[in-house]
């Protein structure tokens, strides 16, 4: 439960960062817009021919009678337009992340020094980046379909199909959509996609806190536009905790200040005191600060 919280506040983190930074804002939304164009043109051509495409694939229902050949073309439609909305949703980052390269590449790069001093850089050429994150990005979506394929023949089976497979499909997109994001911050630190996978898993209610909020929020129109600057500041920041990168910095950080305090303990650094002040004697230690508290009583002389 920890995990799943610190997720999603990564992702809040990373809003609230490009926000404090209003011209990397701006900066990020330009690729987003352009792949919205693309992404929205695609969903209303699949809205208007799901119909065809289902009626091309179920020719054996033909002959049924109504009702049931509408109820049951009507339900096939559903589901393959949300089989695309699912997948619009996945490769919309990925196609987005592609279109942004050097953007989100940038941004990243600036969410790094804003916090550790430090961006890692991978020195590779941008066609080579560019190369690497598409080819990354198919294999990622080549595992989706997979993912995408099962969950939408399990979406037969009654109840089960309406309620907890749709549950599993948003898990599933949220991660993947997690992978994503944060693959901008690991390929500058020349993490290969195996490792990347093998860290997300080793933190999965971590990366599941990041990722479902943001395909849920992703199926409103527009807001994916505008959350992408965010989402991959925050991914960077929650890629620097998988890494342990905070940790690091703050005990380089307490090295730096243990160190000060040595030098300033050995005699002859600036800031020793060569003689320390003598102590102070109290005003109102007395003579017989060592005796005894109470005086011995005086024998009265006149004691029978």
């Amino acid at each position: 439960m920890r995990d799943l919280a610190g997720g999603f506040g990564h992702l809040l983190a990373g809003q609230r960062w490009v926000f404090r930074h209003g011209r990397w804002f701006g900066f990020g939304l330009l690729p987003g817009l352009l792949a919205l164009v693309l992404y929205a043109g695609a969903l209303i051509g699949l809205g208007y021919g799901a119909d065809d495409l289902t009626a091309w694939a179920t020719p054996f229902a033909d002959g049924w009678g109504a009702p049931w050949l509408g109820l049951f073309r009507g339900f096939l439609t559903a589901l393959v337009f949300c089989l695309g909305l699912f997948i619009a949703v996945i490769t919309f980052t990925a196609v987005t992340l592609l279109i942004g390269q050097p953007f989100y590449e940038s941004l990243s790069e600036q969410v790094d020094r804003s916090v550790g001093g430090d961006a890692p850089e991978s020195g590779l050429p941008l066609a080579r980046e560019l190369w690497i994150s598409a080819r990354d990005s198919i294999k990622v979506l080549v595992r989706v379909l997979l993912y995408g394929i099962v969950l939408f023949a399990l979406g037969f089976i009654p109840v089960v199909g309406q309620t907890v497979i749709p549950a599993i499909g948003f898990c599933v997109s949220g991660y993947f959509l997690t992978e994503e994001l944060t693959a901008v911050a690991l390929q500058r630190r020349e993490v290969e996609l195996k490792d990347r996978l093998a860290l997300l898993r080793g933190r999965r209610a971590m990366v599941l806190g990041f990722g479902v909020p943001l395909v849920l929020a992703f199926l409103v129109p527009l807001v994916a536009v505008f959350l992408m600057p965010g989402a991959v500041a925050g991914a960077t920041l929650m890629v620097r905790e998988l890494r342990g990168e905070d940790e690091e910095q703050a005990g380089a950080d307490g090295a730096e200040g243990s160190d000060a305090a040595a030098r300033q303990e050995q005699p002859g650094q600036p800031g020793h005191p060569a003689h320390p002040a003598p102590q102070q004697q109290s005003p109102y230690a007395g003579p017989y600060a060592a005796g005894p508290r109470h005086p011995a009583p005086q024998q009265n002389p006149y004691a029978q």
